[in-house]
């Protein structure tokens, strides 16, 4: 039975982990976002305004691909970041800095709309809240040098947009995981937790656990 499972969630929150935890769990396909293909990644965190509409579009493109991909797929899969965030999040920020002018704005939005016609919406749809402290503190830790320069304003802005769209979000059941304190990985009665909201919603659809 087809299904999918996308995970949503601030830079730091744990996205790319949680979709390993699954993967190793269920057995599910993983889709990790593709930040190290995009070509403007670097030169936009060095210039936000002259890059931000190129990067933004970049992403949005591939990952209408990517849901193109997931929408093929047999069986349960997850993704790490969906369409939704790339537009009502880091886009829509952009928007707000000024980065990215009316008309391309207006172009964007277009094509976002196209493609929200044009795919499938998750069955699933977990969101991580985290703290700011806590998202700076794993930023730090995984390393990423494009990301170490990031302004706390930018961070905190991004939170904002984060909480706003998924308290309207509708198109599917929603999971909503407190990570601060979490830790399914080493801690067993935090794993059992979360494995049993998942089922919970996914009962028939999601594989039998592996410990």
């Amino acid at each position: 039975m087809k299904r999918s499972i996308a995970i949503a969630g601030n830079m730091g929150s744990g996205k790319s982990t949680l979709v390993e935890f699954l993967s190793r769990t269920y057995g599910v396909k993983p889709f990790y976002e593709p930040n190290d293909e995009n070509p403007y990644l670097a030169d936009f965190y060095k210039d936000m305004k002259r890059w931000a509409y190129q990067s933004q579009l970049y992403f949005l493109s591939n990952k209408f691909r990517l849901h193109q991909e997931l929408d093929r797929q047999p069986g349960v899969v997850a993704l790490d970041r969906t369409i939704f965030e790339d537009a009502e999040i880091f886009a829509t920020a952009l928007m707000q800095m000024r980065k990215i002018s009316k008309r391309d704005w207006d172009t964007y939005q277009g094509f976002y709309g196209a493609i929200l016609d044009a795919i499938r919406p998750p069955d699933l749809m977990i969101y991580l809240r985290c703290s700011m402290r806590t998202l700076r503190r794993r930023i730090r830790l995984r390393g990423r040098q494009m990301e170490q320069d990031v302004p706390l304003a930018y961070l905190k802005r991004l939170d904002r947009l984060y909480e706003k769209w998924i308290k309207s979000y509708s198109m599917s059941d929603v999971l909503v995981l407190d990570t601060d304190k979490l830790d399914y990985i080493n801690d067993l009665l935090h794993r059992l937790d979360v494995m049993e909201r998942i089922e919970a919603v996914l009962p028939d659809e999601i594989g039998k656990p592996s410990l």
